[in-house]
């Protein structure tokens, strides 16, 4: 009996997750596997592109988690520099372009994996393609950057200039910050990090300013202008123009799921792909999705959205490649946790802001308490500020934001674990915390934020 066929279109985190699943549970003789990957890298960690930049990690090397031939020692025949420029659903088949000869051909499958990932959003400015100006989404970009600021010391200005205020953006910033640059960071919002209320983005605000990074709220770039050699000099907004020897766009992402949506397959509200819980795209029952190209449901709010992460890649690679290889697997869906940090500031958050609680339908209280990552008392107890939101009446908890120093971001996951639970502040209140002067108050933070939204509940009424 001939082996199935499974191909695999992508080569990062969750294409190569459910390649490798499926091989641990299929061998060659019963389960062939072809994987294409359009770039020059495997199974590598984009996010930590910034801290190589800034030079904390030596890199690119240090960001392989596996090489390709290490793919192909387990039988995986991966084909690098190869893109998938069509799938033929009805047929069972991809055609695919070897970028370094040319050549096209077509590639039969049994099943058929589509982890296409995401691209950085790249607005149609005027000069926005000028040397000088860099993305961060793959290894070859950061690569580029490096070699850009290499250019630049040896001009003498340093001069960046960080387009966007996302974890992309502020992370950046750090690094360029880090490389000896003055940073201006313009960003379209009220405040930095969006995925905060701007109460808690405020104080992010605050602290790069403390940095020393000029942080532009309100500023629209309109254009990229170059100087006479070509290169980026200045960037513009409405207002102004802010002088650049380098440029980083720290935008944000958008799924790449046009392939698919070309070839028929369902497309959510966010652009993103449509799937199970078993992570087959909709209505196919031998095509299977994941990573940044899907959409995910948000358990607090109960709708999709798009959230691009390593994270739950490699998770929904490991569901894939489970129920590929015959075994079972489901990804129920995801709170929107995530961390990140400028320089020595922690910022964290999960579940919703108070937006996303407007937008659907939700009545909520909100409480914000500051408090010390370790007992007053003890050296080195530095300040954080938690908010959290409940729902109105029934107190269940919607969200957490932190912003604070050491020992502030990863707090958040017991916030993550509550809201997955469905449990209400009063219940985190009775939580069995670990408690040590070095780690904690008496009262972790987070409960006292809980407690601190419970009486805020009850004092909401009806």
């Amino acid at each position: 009996m001939a082996a199935e066929r499974l191909v695999v279109i992508g080569g990062d985190a969750a294409g190569m997750s459910a390649a490798s699943q499926a091989r641990r549970l299929k061998g060659r003789d019963e389960l062939e596997i072809i994987a294409f990957e359009r770039g020059e890298f495997t199974s590598y960690s984009a996010c930590g592109i910034p801290y190589w930049v800034s030079g904390d990690v030596q890199g690119p090397d240090d960001l392989i988690a596996r090489t390709p031939e290490e793919h192909r020692e387990r039988d995986i025949d991966l084909r690098m520099r190869t893109e998938v420029t069509e799938i033929d659903v009805a047929g069972g088949r991809v055609r695919a372009l070897d970028r370094a000869s040319g050549d096209t051909y077509w590639t039969d499958f049994d099943k058929l994996v589509i982890a296409t990932g995401a691209r950085p959003v790249r607005p149609e400015l005027p000069g926005i393609d000028a040397p000088g100006v860099h993305g961060v989404q793959t290894l070859g970009d950061g690569q580029a950057l490096l070699d850009s600021l290499d250019a630049v010391d040896s001009r003498g200005s340093r001069r960046a200039v960080v387009v966007g205020a996302g974890y992309i953006g502020v992370e950046m910033a750090e690094a360029m910050l880090k490389r000896g640059f003055e940073v201006t960071v313009l960003n379209r919002g009220e405040q930095p990090m969006a995925t905060l209320d701007p109460d808690m983005g405020e104080l992010v605000h605050h602290a790069m300013d403390g940095l020393g990074i000029t942080t532009v709220n309100g500023a629209s770039v309109t254009g990229i202008l170059t100087g006479p050699d070509g290169r980026v000099g200045e960037v513009a907004t409405e207002e102004r123009t802010y002088p650049a020897d380098v440029v980083v766009l720290g935008i944000g992402v958008e799924p790449e799921a046009e392939l698919a949506r070309e070839a028929g397959l369902t497309v959510g509200p966010h652009g993103g792909l449509r799937t199970d819980l078993a992570m087959r795209a909709v209505g196919h029952e031998n095509i299977w999705a994941g990573g940044d190209c899907v959409e995910v449901l948000d358990l607090v709010a109960g709708r999709t959205r798009h959230i691009a992460l390593g994270t739950h890649a490699n998770k929904h690679g490991q569901v894939i490649g489970s129920n590929v290889g015959g075994g079972y697997g489901t990804f129920p869906g995801v709170v929107g946790t995530a961390v990140s940090k400028v320089c020595d500031l922690e910022i964290a958050r999960t579940g919703l802001r108070e937006k996303d609680a407007r937008a659907v339908g939700l009545r909520y209280v909100t409480a914000t308490i500051e408090s010390t990552g370790r007992a007053g008392y003890y050296p080195g107890a530095e300040p954080m500020t938690v908010k959290m939101i409940a729902e109105h009446r029934t107190g269940r908890l919607l969200g957490v934001q932190i912003v604070g120093r050491e020992g502030a971001a990863k707090r958040v996951d017991v916030a993550a674990v509550a809201l997955t639970a469905g449990m209400t502040v009063e219940q985190m209140t009775a939580l069995d915390l670990g408690y040590a002067p070095p780690f904690s108050p008496v009262w972790d933070p987070v409960l006292v934020a809980a407690r601190k939204t419970v009486a805020a509940v009850r004092g909401a009424g009806s």
